[in-house]
């Protein structure tokens, strides 16, 4: 590698890791002086609190990965380009594809620490993150979806509850179907279920069984009957953040159960799966953006560089949340609401990067 590469890749990653080590501390301390009042009223043990804040910073860091990324690569190529550094590697035969190789080095480092991040590390952060937030912080918040649960548990069979207690593992209105061949043999419907953890069974009370027959359908009565499900608790309402603390390999295979099983969140949960490799492909789009924008000395000198780079990660940003929330809220395609924002940036990025080299 020549020195030129190695000057522009210690800058690319000298410059991020300090925008890191200085937007933390300062997201450490904004949270902190929000949320003071509740850990103190919570007498919230102190080594919690630690934990809590390292688990926020790899939360924090991987949330904001691509907009510090983008402002520290326009931070120091708007230096090297008031300098007129930019001007004198190209003056001097460098082409500008060769000067964005050792950018390109830098985001694959980058974008390589943001896969390992999001496949293992931060899940583990939003875990914890996410268990001390509705523990100590909003207790009264529900982390189960708990109204209106139905579930498909197998090839044949789907439940409903029209309202679950996870902590009682007690659910009112529950209603099972076993259908084959697209018809229904038999119903089960019950006034309560609960779960009977010490005998492993489950307790229906107001017990009716209806068989259809080719004629007559065959009704039976218990006012109590206990017996086995093919589903576990736990399945039946899964925490909210379910997807955010689940490491890659879980995850995909926890999407494949809930497919099956008819979930209303697939698509909150395949965004996260997708954003995992999403993210270090923004990587190199925003870096490429970055460096297209900032390697021209202007006249307002680094801050309209700033200025514009700010404008553009914002947008990126405002375009990630609409598609998600889009994903989320409506049957709109996660894979999609994931990879349109990179199109978009991609086109744009290589449009400038054309512009860059005239």
């Amino acid at each position: 590698m020549k020195i030129l590469d190695w000057y522009i890749l210690k800058r690319y990653l000298f410059t991020f890791f300090m925008m890191l080590l200085l937007f933390i501390p300062i997201g450490i301390t904004v949270n902190l002086a929000e949320k003071i009042g509740k850990l103190l009223e919570n007498e919230v043990p102190f080594k919690e609190i630690v934990i809590y804040y390292l688990d926020f910073t790899v939360y924090f860091a991987h949330l904001l990965f691509p907009l510090f990324l983008f402002l520290s690569v326009i931070w120091f190529t708007s230096k090297l380009a008031n300098n007129t550094e930019v001007i004198a590697f190209l003056s001097s035969g460098v082409s500008f594809s060769r000067f964005l190789r050792p950018y390109m080095i830098g985001a694959a480092i980058i974008g390589g620490l943001a896969l390992f991040l999001g496949m293992y590390l931060a899940p583990i952060a939003s875990k914890g993150f996410n268990e001390f937030d509705y523990k100590y912080l909003h207790p009264d918040r529900k982390t189960t979806q708990d109204r209106n649960v139905f579930r498909q548990i197998n090839d044949k069979e789907f439940i409903y509850v029209s309202s679950f207690d996870l902590n009682q593992k007690q659910g009112i209105n529950f209603t099972l179907e076993h259908i084959e061949n697209n018809k229904l043999t038999y119903k089960i419907s019950a006034k309560s279920i609960k779960y009977i953890e010490e005998d492993t069974i489950y307790r229906l009370v107001d017990y009716v069984k209806r068989t259809v027959g080719p004629i007559n359908d065959e009704l039976e009565f218990e006012k109590r009957k206990d017996t086995l499900f093919a589903f576990d608790v736990e399945d039946l309402t899964p925490v909210i953040y379910i997807a955010e603390i689940l490491p890659y390999n879980e995850l995909s295979k926890f999407i494949e159960k809930e497919e099956m099983r008819g979930s209303s969140n697939i698509g909150r949960y395949q965004l996260v799966l997708y954003r995992k490799w999403s993210l270090p492909v923004s990587v190199f789009i925003l870096t490429i953006i970055a460096v297209a924008v900032s390697s021209i000395k202007r006249r307002g000198g680094m801050g309209v560089n700033l200025a514009v780079g700010i404008c553009i990660a914002m947008i990126f940003v405002f375009f990630d949340k609409i598609f998600g929330v889009m994903a989320e809220q409506s049957n709109f395609p996660p894979v999609i609401a994931v990879w349109f924002p990179n199109v978009i940036f991609g086109i744009l990025a290589v449009y400038l990067l054309q512009n860059a080299k005239r």
